[in-house]
This record gives structure tokens, sequence and C-alpha cells, in this order.
């Protein structure tokens, strides 16, 4: 009886230890391979509880989260064989993990090693065929978007997936610094110039513009002004016209009396005339006239 207890005791001790050793499981942020005797047999397990047989499968997990390749930043020619300092990074993450392990056994470094060489050599053609001022204004966008369709194509290889390549950054050294600085400088005053003689042109135009309607309604109202000038006079004449004719004595009487008035105007004048002198004849028929 002691023999059996003994038995089973050892059997329910194995089957233990078989679950505690056979059995793994599997996190929503891993992937994980199943191996039997060295030879991958399974790799797309979903999150949860399995079983191995011990010493005949066992199992590796690798990290299934978003990974970062983030290095120091690198020097690169430009097409006028001038230095750019890139600041670039990359994300990724495991896609088909049997691969992942065949290509860099599973080892997130070495990854990033293979990695980095192809984002290296990108960056070293995109940037070899554009100018400094192309990559620092406007081709950067450009760029990421060639390298992160180029690198998840060699990602591909490797078992990973490339999600996005960013450059962080562009720097120039000092001296190009500064010769860039300049040439930008250049180029500003160069549109500057040209908005200015493009104002200084329309400004002529205006002014022009402007003389030549001043001119006009000078011209219009001076015509205008001659006309009516010209029509007061004609009634003023018609007017004298119609007085003489209906007293023409009296009107001879009131311009000789606007004479008499702008002759002794001035205390000063003096006017030497013959006493029976056509100017004095109404003077001499005051005592008439009072009579």
């Amino acid at each position: 009886m002691n023999r059996i207890l003994s038995v089973v005791g050892v059997i329910v001790v194995l089957v233990l230890g078989g679950l505690y050793f056979g059995a793994f499981q599997v996190h929503e942020t891993e992937k994980a391979l199943k191996f039997r005797l060295g030879e991958v047999v399974r790799t797309d397990f979903e999150p949860g509880l399995y079983f191995q047989i011990p010493f005949v499968n066992n199992v590796r997990k690798v990290d299934a989260r978003v990974q970062t390749l983030d290095e120091e930043p690198q020097r690169f020619l430009t097409i006028e064989q001038k230095n750019v300092i890139v600041d670039s990074f990359v994300k990724w993450r495991v896609g088909d993990v049997e691969r992942y392990y065949v290509t860099v056994g599973a080892d997130p470094r070495r990854a990033n090693l293979r990695l980095s060489e192809i984002i290296q050599d990108g960056l070293r053609n995109e940037f070899g065929r554009r100018t400094v001022q192309d990559v620092i204004s406007g081709d950067r966008a450009e760029i990421m978007n060639i390298l992160t369709e180029q690198a998840g194509a060699a990602g591909l290889s490797l078992g990973i997936q490339v999600l996005d390549v960013r450059i962080r950054r562009v720097d120039l050294p000092e001296g190009v610094s500064e010769s860039v600085y300049n040439r930008m400088v250049s180029a500003r005053e160069r549109v500057a110039r040209e908005f200015r003689a493009e104002g200084q042109e329309q400004a002529t135009r205006i002014r022009a513009e402007a003389d030549r309607e001043r001119s006009v309604i000078v011209a219009e109202a001076r015509r205008e002004g001659e006309m009516m000038r010209g029509e007061a006079d004609a009634r003023a004449t018609e007017i004298y016209a119609d007085a003489y004719s209906g007293d023409r004595e009296f009107y001879r009487f009131y311009r000789s009396l606007g004479a008499y008035e702008q002759t002794f105007s001035n205390e000063d004048d003096l006017l030497i005339l013959s006493p029976d002198s056509e100017f004095f004849r109404y003077f001499d028929q005051v005592e008439t006239l009072d009579q």
C-alpha cells in the first residue's frame, strides 16, 4: 500500500513538474517562437496560456512593442560637396518573428545595426543628390517619405516592420552655416530690391495717371470757367445795351459817375484838364439839376 502511494506521489510530482515547466504564457506585448529540438515549429501565438513538452520543446519570446533606433548625428555630403549634420531616428517593430530570429537572432541590437546601415545609405544617397538649400528648406518631408519606403522594403528581409523614419534636425558646420546665411541674406535683399523696383514703377505710373487726370480736370474747369465768363460778359453787354437804348443820357451820366469815382479815389491824384472839357460836362449842369 505504501509502495502504491509512493508511486502515485511520484506520478503527481512528475505531472505537476511537467505542468510547471511545460506551461508558458504569451503577453500582448510579445511574440513567441516554439522550437522542437532546435527547429522552429510554431510562431503564430496569440496572447494566452500554452503548454510544451519539457526537454523536447523550448520557447523564445521577443518584444513586439515599437522600438526606436536613435543614433548620434551623422555627417553627409550634399551635391555641392558640403557637409551637413543630420540627426534622425527610426520607429520599427517585429513583423515576421521567424525571419527576425533567423536573420538577426531575435536580437534588437543586431536589428538596429542592420537597420542603421540601411538608413545611413539612404540618407547618404538622398542628401548627395540635393543642395544645402534643398535639404534645409523644402525637401526634408520628401526625404523622410523616401527613406520610410526604402527602409520598409529592406526591413521585410529582416522580419521587421519600419513604421517611420524621421529627420529630427539638419545642422550645418559653422563655416557652411555662415555661407548659407550670407546666401539667404543676399537672396532676401534681391527680393527686396525687386519689390522696391516694382513699387517705384507702380508709384511712377500712379503719379503719372494722377497728373494726367489733374491736367484734364483743370482744363475742363478752365474751359467751363471761360464759358461761364463769356456767358456772363455777354449777359452784361446785353444788359448794358438794353440800359443804353432805354435812356442814353442816364447811361452816359452813370458812366461818368463811375469814371469820376475811379479818377478821384485817391486824395493825391492830380488831373489837369480844360474847364470846358467833355469830362466835366455834368459838373456844369449841377445848378441845372438842382433847379
